[in-house]
């Protein structure tokens, strides 16, 4: 029996898929923690925002940047810079970010201190958090079919 030759190719790799998987993987599960913590009551609504905040900060923002490096670090070893899906990758990845930075991480430090404010005033949150909030969910569904395309892209290599 024969083992894989393990090389800095490879060991790039491995990173590579695992920065993705632990920064992203969690990202998805963000999806139902508006509808659980709705189903529980509204005074979940700001750990929600905050854990979502913590997730983007410390996950996927990490993550993102190994991504990134990597995946700059493969592309010069083994592939051309001219390939349609190599570059569509990086466009997405680039949008993810700009994703996180300019609006996720923004938008769940502001609902948050919304959510916190109202909940202390009325014991409710307003349609206004809620429309924020939902949006913030749409974008989130997006983001997660922009990812889920430049693992296709990645594995296929059409």
């Amino acid at each position: 029996m024969t083992f894989a030759e393990i090389d800095a190719y490879s060991l790039s790799v491995f990173v590579h898929v695992s920065a993705v998987v632990v920064g992203f993987g969690a990202t998805f599960a963000e999806s139902i923690m508006f509808p659980v913590a709705m189903k529980a009551g509204v005074r979940h609504l700001p750990y929600v925002h905050k854990l979502q905040l913590a997730i983007n900060q410390r996950l996927a923002t990490p993550a993102l940047a190994i991504v990134i490096l990597t995946g700059l670090y493969q592309t010069s070893e083994r592939w051309e810079w001219d390939v349609a899906w190599i570059n569509a990758t990086f466009v997405i990845v680039l949008v993810v970010g700009g994703l996180l930075g300019g609006y996720f991480i923004p938008a769940d430090r502001r609902l948050a201190a919304q959510a916190e404010r109202e909940l202390a005033e009325t014991g409710e949150v307003s349609e206004d958090y809620l429309s924020q909030a939902r949006r913030e969910g749409m974008v989130g569904a997006l983001t997660g079919v922009l990812l889920l395309a430049a693992v296709f892209l990645m594995v296929t290599k059409p």
